[in-house]
């Protein structure tokens, strides 16, 4: 199954032109650009871990250096692209991009918990879950 999360997950994986050119959109609106990644992305967590800092001023070449350099040392793991908008109202996240996938994606699944009564709670639960952490990928 196919992780689905940021922009452009349903299309197929970006290049490093691809990059490139969401980079450079990211860095003409003035936006700080980041690599992070993580072996667990569950979709309520927005948090991963950062490679390098954020890069503000960087040439667009830069970003792809840095997600070839994290690609390095976590290939078997999930890699996305952010970038951070700090325009007044909108200090968020402005775009979320995986450039990188494990080779094997076990996704989630459904667990379906009984209480009293006829309450019946759902929660999502990530399969990688499974392993520890650093051992869930490659």
């Amino acid at each position: 199954m196919k992780l689905r999360q940021g922009q452009f997950s349903f299309l197929p994986d970006l290049s490093d032109d691809d990059i490139r050119v969401q980079a450079q959109y990211a860095i003409g609106n003035g936006w700080a650009v980041s690599v992070e990644y993580t072996d667990d992305p569950h979709p309520w967590d927005t948090y991963w871990e950062m490679w390098g800092h954020p890069m503000l001023d960087n040439p667009d070449a830069a970003v792809v250096f840095q997600v070839n350099e994290c690609r390095k040392e976590h290939g078997g793991k999930y890699i996305r692209v952010i970038a951070f908008g700090a325009s007044p109202g909108w200090e968020s996240v402005s775009m979320s991009v995986i450039v990188n996938r494990p080779a094997s994606e076990p996704g989630f699944g459904m667990v379906r918990q009984e209480g009293e009564g006829r309450s019946i709670r759902y929660t999502i639960e990530s399969h990688t879950m499974r392993e520890p952490a650093g051992a869930r990928y490659a």
